[in-house]
């Protein structure tokens, strides 16, 4: 079985991701991109699903930690003999796609077990695996099938067996050794092998760079640092996508089937994403993901998706796969994600709100960017009012979601921004009587009076944790009584020992069974609201408690049980790392009559 989430580290080399356990096993990766099939899919279900073990044999005392501002992991385990240490890494900026791993003996002896077993197509597919040697007496283990080849070289390697490379030795204080597995085309020649000391030394050298642009301070610097390395590392490279996590089917309720495929590009998170990395001093960022943007939905404004594939492709088609248990026994696993044919309309404003920030920052537009954003905003103004299916992707049936409208006004205030403020040309008088059409609306239709909160959507007096972002995207200030009275009725029907959840699964809006745990992103709204309130002590103090709540090595995944004390969802999440920076930068910068607040807050 598959360890708690919170025992997994993350390797990347901002083309895919990996995930490897405390215990020293890949237990997730997928090859080449973040959304490839997956040849390490024991994560969703046993060894034979395939995974990556170096670990000692037997019980061990394990502590780890990234070498400063990098992913390069180093995993020390100490047992009763002796103590090893294990670097992972991917490296960064070469273009290909490897993981390398070395274990040093650090005193005494240490006995130490290394299993690799591939199994392509999330572990359905058994490959053939042969040793060679070549001319030079280099040496290496091959598993192929079909398109898709892996090599192991490293410093020991015994014939494999059934399809398995298996191996036990020791490892004496001052030994090392160094394994390392590279994943091409089947039919390309064999890469030749990497130049390890150097490769770690540069990815090293590249991450203290990107990380040293940080502008960010404050008492919670460490914590925004280490996600927006955790946003830097799910940002393909090549293409600018920014995925939302790099794992599917990390269960939102262990045993229960709300699983679903997180390693996609939604338009939202890689919105807010990009406002964090803009708040934080990152502009070239913008530009790689601005480009994105333009490929993804080039066409008619009215096929804009709510989510791409990583080069922007459209078709995301959700399947179960029935072969793998699931982690935890939570079934169905799946892939592919069905909400891509959702109604969102809130997703416009979040990119429009983001390329307002640019713009503020001094990123000029091109005449293709801001043909594209008022075309959007023009297709936007024809079907503004209709229901759709908010935020949160709910399944059952399309409802005038209060937040969408809010996303709405933002759409359009960016817009009208635009113009007025940065030269832009577009029909700025149609867009301020929308802008300001809808805001009556919200506000008369949105709100319950009698209660004195803003309500999730016009058919209900149920609440919802993005009623929280109100103030964060300019719509009233924090102190307006009705948004007071909204971070109450949250507080009352939403917190779940002191953690907010997105909605009251109970209510039936979503169409679907079973339970959540709180949502962090959500908790980490309520710090924000609690500073844009004036409760400046309260939003220290809930902001202290979520930042604790990330793993040794600050990592957070999408939900956390506080009773179990355990990560639930997918890992890492981004919306929680974004949202972690947004509140951080809320709670520096907000004061009872502060500016307009980061919108991801």
């Amino acid at each position: 079985m598959a360890l708690p989430i919170e025992d997994y580290a993350l390797l990347g080399d901002t083309g895919t991701a990996a995930l490897v356990g405390r215990d020293g096993s890949v237990d997730w990766l997928c090859l080449p991109r973040f959304d490839s099939p997956a040849c390490f899919a024991a994560l969703l279900g046993t060894p034979e699903h395939g995974r990556w073990l170096l670990g000692p044999v037997g019980a061990a005392r394990t502590t780890r930690r990234y070498l400063g501002s990098s992913f390069v992991l180093e995993t020390t385990h100490e047992t009763d003999t002796g103590v090893v240490r294990v670097t992972d890494v991917m490296p960064l900026g070469d273009g290909r796609a490897d993981i390398v791993r070395r274990v040093e003996g650090v005193s005494g002896t240490v006995r130490v077990r290394h299993e690799w077993v591939v199994r392509f197509s999330y572990g359905k597919v058994r490959p053939w695996v042969t040793r060679h040697k070549d001319d030079h007496g280099d040496e290496w283990i091959s598993a192929i099938a079909g398109p898709d080849m892996l090599v192991l070289r490293g410093s020991r390697l015994p014939q494999p067996e059934d399809g398995h490379h298996v191996d036990e030795f020791e490892v004496a204080a001052g030994e090392e050794l160094t394994f390392s597995t590279t994943w091409f085309k089947s039919h390309h020649p064999v890469p030749e092998p990497l130049d390890v000391d150097e490769r770690i030394a540069d990815t090293l050298r590249r991450s203290e760079s990107w990380a040293g642009i940080c502008n960010h301070t404050g008492p919670w610097r460490e914590a925004v640092l280490r996600s927006l390395l955790v946003l830097r590392l799910l940002t393909h490279a090549g293409t600018g996508g920014i995925v939302a996590a790099p794992t599917t089917s990390l269960p939102e309720d262990f045993g229960g089937h709300r699983n679903w495929d997180y390693r996609y590009c939604w338009l939202r998170d890689a919105s807010l994403t990009l406002q964090a990395l803009l708040g934080s001093g990152y502009l070239e960022e913008t530009v790689l993901w601005r480009g994105w943007l333009l490929r993804a939905i080039a066409g008619d404004p009215d096929d804009m998706q709510i989510m791409y594939a990583v080069d922007g492709g459209r078709e995301l088609p959700e399947r179960e796969l029935e072969h793998l248990p699931g982690y935890a026994g939570s079934r169905p696993v799946r892939v592919g994600n069905g909400a891509v044919e959702q109604r969102q309309t809130d997703v416009l404003g979040e990119v429009m709100a983001a390329l307002e920030l640019a713009r503020r920052m001094g990123l000029k537009e091109t005449e293709d960017s801001w043909s594209l954003q008022s075309a959007l905003v023009e297709a936007l103004a024809e079907h503004w009012d209709a229901p759709d299916n908010g935020l949160w992707e709910i399944r059952g049936p399309q409802r005038h979601f209060t937040h969408s409208r809010v996303m709405v006004w933002a759409a359009f205030d960016a817009a009208v921004s635009a113009v007025e403020r940065h030269g832009l040309s577009g029909p700025v008088d149609q867009w301020r009587a929308i802008r300001d059409e809808v805001h009556r609306e919200v506000l008369e239709r949105g709100f319950d009076a009698e209660r004195g909160t803003f309500v999730q959507h016009y058919d209900t007096r149920e609440v919802d944790a993005s009623l929280l972002l109100i103030p964060a995207v300019g719509f009233l200030p924090g102190e307006d009584p009705r948004v007071l009275g909204t971070i109450r009725a949250v507080e009352e029907d939403l917190l779940h020992e002191g953690l907010v959840l997105r909605y009251r699964t109970q209510s039936g809006v979503d169409g679907l069974s079973g339970d959540e745990h709180p949502f962090l992103a959500c908790s980490f709204w309520l710090a924000s609201a609690y500073a844009l309130a004036g409760r400046r002590t309260e939003a220290e103090a809930l902001m202290d408690r979520l930042v604790g709540l990330a793993n040794d090595l600050g990592l957070l995944a999408e939900e956390y049980d506080p009773v179990r004390e355990r990560m639930v969802g997918n890992f890492p999440q981004a919306f929680s790392h974004l949202a972690l920076i947004g509140a951080a930068m809320t709670l520096r910068d907000a004061s009872p009559e502060g500016a307009r607040p980061f919108a991801g807050s």
